[in-house]
C-alpha cells in the first residue's frame, strides 16, 4: 500500500469526506428516503390524533343531533325545490307574488347566498376528494422489490 492509501485509511477521513459531500448535497437536493419516512410519521401521528379525537365521536345526544342536522340541507334544497314546482301549479297567481318578491332582492344578497351554498357543497366534495384513495398500481414496491425513491426518481429522469 502507497503512502497515501496508508494516510487515508489509519484515519476517518474518507467517512468524514463522505458525510460532508452528503451533507453538502442534501442542502441543494433533500434526502428522498428521510422525507419519505418524516412524511409517513407525520400522517400516522395525525391519524392517531384523529382516531383519539373520534374514538367516542357520536356517543351523546348531542353529537347525534349535530350529525343528523348536518346532513339536512342536501335533502332540504332538493325537496324545497320540487316542492316549488306543485307549489307554482297549485296557487300560480300566489306562487307569482312570492317570485316577484325575490326579484327584489339586493344583488350583493344573492352573492352571499351563492357563496354560503358554494362553499358548503364545495368544502363537502373537497372532503370527499380528499378522502378518496388513489389506485393501487403493481409496481416494483408491490412486486417485492425494495422502495428506493431516489432510485424510481432516477429511472423517470431516464425514461
Amino acid at each position: 500500500m502507497g503512502l497515501m492509501g496508508r494516510l487515508i485509511a489509519g484515519t476517518d477521513s474518507v467517512a468524514a469526506l463522505g458525510a460532508a459531500a452528503r451533507d453538502v448535497v442534501e442542502v441543494f437536493r433533500p434526502n428522498a428516503t428521510r422525507e419519505m419516512e418524516l412524511s409517513a410519521q407525520a400522517q400516522s401521528e395525525a391519524l392517531r390524533q384523529y382516531s383519539e379525537e373520534y374514538a367516542t365521536a357520536g356517543a351523546n345526544w348531542f353529537d347525534r343531533l349535530v350529525n343528523g342536522l348536518n346532513r339536512l340541507p342536501r335533502p332540504m334544497l332538493a325537496f324545497g325545490t320540487l316542492a316549488l314546482f306543485v307549489f307554482a301549479m297549485v296557487d300560480p297567481e300566489s306562487f307569482g307574488r312570492r317570485m316577484s318578491g325575490l326579484a327584489l332582492v339586493p344583488d350583493p344578497l344573492w352573492w352571499l347566498l351563492a357563496a354560503i351554498v358554494g362553499f358548503y357543497f364545495g368544502s363537502r366534495e373537497a372532503h370527499y376528494f380528499r378522502a378518496r384513495q388513489p389506485p393501487v398500481t403493481a409496481g416494483p414496491a408491490q412486486s417485492g422489490a425494495d422502495v428506493n425513491p431516489a432510485l424510481d426518481e432516477w429511472r423517470e429522469e431516464r425514461s
